[in-house]
């Protein structure tokens, strides 16, 4: 085996990646775990050097975050958290601290997101404590976002908020030496659309409502499946904030966008958005939003 054939490898996974954050994983799964088989016989029955090895070990790691991540988008959230722990114990053998803390970065949302928020404090806090010693300001940065998530969700809004705090002191250092390829995503957008998923966990709508205002102007915008989950969460804010015209103008926004993304969260995410404007089912612009939202879930379930 050839450093090239592993290069080409992590290529098709780095595609994989950006697919993702553009049009979902409902369509990915299955790929990224075919993939990731087809290293792992590679490791079996291969025959190489160890240099090698160790960079098979390390691409077969990152496959395996992203197909644990493709399969919990897609829903499968059991499955997802085996996937994620064996990606765990990939990066072990890679000796990437920074593959590890990504594993646990994942296993950090999954654990905020089923009902778990304090492992995913403790995986998030496990992370930090393992790739401290590197020169990577964004990952550290990454990690306190899934912290304050998980603090959120226990309902502890100083500490939530003080992790925020850091993790935008870190982004604002700008990219460290270590920091991964794989996380070019983090920016002062990703941690202010974190605090306004913060302050809506928290019960604090109108903060959340001005985050995620904030983050709007320094998001990217090209990563729709991605753009369009933080808008859903910000439609949200401002209707729990009280404003529902400009909440169901931006949920206008969010459903414009949703063609051809095939994402079980992203469809979490719609449905709460549309539960949220029904309280306002007296107002035309509710009204008209709740009927085009309506047919979209319909499309989308028959799809």
């Amino acid at each position: 085996m050839t450093k090239l054939l592993v290069d080409s490898l992590q290529t098709t996974t780095d595609e994989l990646r950006r697919q993702d954050a553009s049009s979902g994983s409902g369509t990915l799964a299955d790929t990224a775990r075919a993939h990731l088989q087809l290293m792992l016989g590679l490791m079996k029955r291969g025959s190489y050097d160890e240099p090698t090895g160790r960079q098979l070990a390390t691409v077969i790691a990152d496959t395996a975050i992203q197909a644990g991540w493709f399969t919990f988008d897609a829903g499968a959230q059991g499955e997802a958290q085996r996937i994620f722990l064996g990606a765990l114990r990939a990066a072990h053998v890679s000796g990437d601290p920074r593959l590890q803390a990504g594993a646990l970065s994942y296993i950090a949302i999954h654990g905020y997101s089923t009902g778990d928020p304090g492992a995913a404090v403790s995986a998030a806090r496990t992370a930090r404590q393992i790739s401290r010693s590197r020169d990577a300001p964004f990952l550290q940065a990454m990690l306190l976002t899934r912290q304050a998530r998980g603090h959120a969700r226990l309902n502890e809004g100083d500490r939530a908020l003080a992790a925020l705090d850091e993790a935008q002191h870190l982004c604002e250092e700008g990219s460290g030496e270590d920091d991964p390829p794989w996380l070019y995503w983090i920016n002062t957008g990703e941690i202010l659309g974190q605090r306004g998923s913060c302050y809506l966990d928290l019960g604090r709508p109108a903060e959340a409502a001005a985050a995620f205002a904030a983050a709007r102007g320094v998001l990217k915008r090209d990563e729709t499946r991605t753009h369009a989950q933080f808008l859903s969460r910000a439609a949200m804010a401002q209707m729990r904030a009280g404003d529902a015209d400009a909440g169901c103008s931006t949920g206008q926004e969010v459903l414009s966008l949703v063609d051809g993304i095939h994402s079980a969260r992203l469809d979490e995410h719609l449905h709460l958005m549309l539960l949220e404007a029904r309280r306002f089912v007296s107002t035309a612009p509710a009204r008209s939003f709740l009927e085009r939202g309506r047919e979209i879930m319909k499309e989308r379930t028959d799809t």
